[in-house]
């Protein structure tokens, strides 16, 4: 804790708190800095495939079903677009280049396909200046609060301190275990001086009983916890860090090299000291962020 840190205009900090008193954080924040230093951040929701086929329609006075029919044309998968869906569904192209008021209304879509839609309050994103934030940003009012007009990723770009205050029900659960233990077995559990070597924790993730923890819940991070069975943390925080996409492609090679130690190759002999914790892997995110976790 006493090391200090450059945070440059690329950092940022994620702070993970009890869901129920997350507010009381905030509330702390605006009160140290100043409530006109402080504010929430603004999001834009955009006009997703889908969506936008639908909002398209019903400006154009288009029935209901026409409509309908057109959209659920459109797969439900994380990074569709109208024009990958003309690629892949073949009803949905030929009935494109068959009818007229279809292709109207796809393409006046596509052109609109990614624009925002709406604002709202980002979940967690809160903003800290060391003068009034008009200074640096124009503000509104948004759903009852104030918040950037500009989204996070410009605040960075402008140099602010950006934190994500979240809110999560893991800890509050977490926390409600521990009153519940003191009360009722009378053992007081200091959640700060937990060992990280219990080898029956490891043994539980690698056989995929992991509901209720923090980003390993998820199907997909399930069956990956089982296929790397994790023997130390490193491995937990490498596998996050992995689990996303692009760095997925390593998945595959980082638990092979897990498993055969010997096949570990490294491009010059330096990396060995920086890369023998993740089996040759190269795990990193080019940008700071530093997260603190707290009930």
């Amino acid at each position: 804790m006493g090391e200090k840190t450059e945070i440059t205009s690329k950092s940022y900090l994620s702070l993970y708190f009890c869901y129920e008193r997350r507010q009381e954080v905030i509330d702390y924040v605006v009160e140290k800095y100043g409530e006109n230093n402080v504010s929430q951040i603004i999001t834009f929701g955009t006009m997703a495939a889908r969506a936008c086929i639908r909002d398209v329609g019903r400006a154009m006075n288009y029935s209901y079903a026409e409509v309908d029919k057109i959209a659920k044309m459109i797969p439900t998968m994380l990074g569709i677009t109208i024009d990958k869906a003309l690629d892949i569904n073949a009803e949905l192209k030929s009935i494109y280049e068959g009818d007229d008021r279809v292709k109207e209304l796809i393409d006046v879509s596509r052109t609109l396909e990614g624009l925002p839609r709406h604002s709202s309050t980002h979940a967690a994103g809160v903003v800290i200046a060391s003068q009034p934030l008009v200074n640096y940003v124009p503000l509104q009012k948004n759903e009852g609060m104030i918040v950037t007009q500009f989204p996070m990723g410009t605040l960075e770009e402008l140099g602010l301190l950006k934190m994500d205050f979240l809110g999560l029900r893991t800890l509050t659960v977490m926390k409600y275990t521990i009153d519940m233990i003191r009360e009722n077995r009378g053992i007081e559990i200091d959640l700060d001086h937990i060992g990280f070597e219990d080898r029956e924790v490891y043994k539980m993730i690698g056989e995929g009983k992991t509901v209720g923890a923090f980003q390993l819940e998820s199907p997909g991070m399930t069956s990956f916890m089982k296929d790397l069975k994790p023997d130390s943390l490193e491995d937990i925080i490498a596998g996050i860090s992995l689990y996303r996409p692009g760095p997925m492609a390593e998945i595959p090679r980082y638990i092979a090299n897990k498993k055969n130690p010997e096949n570990i190759q490294y491009e010059t002999p330096e990396l060995e000291n920086v890369l023998n914790v993740t089996y040759g892997v190269m795990v990193y995110q080019g940008a700071k962020r530093y997260r603190i976790n707290t009930i």
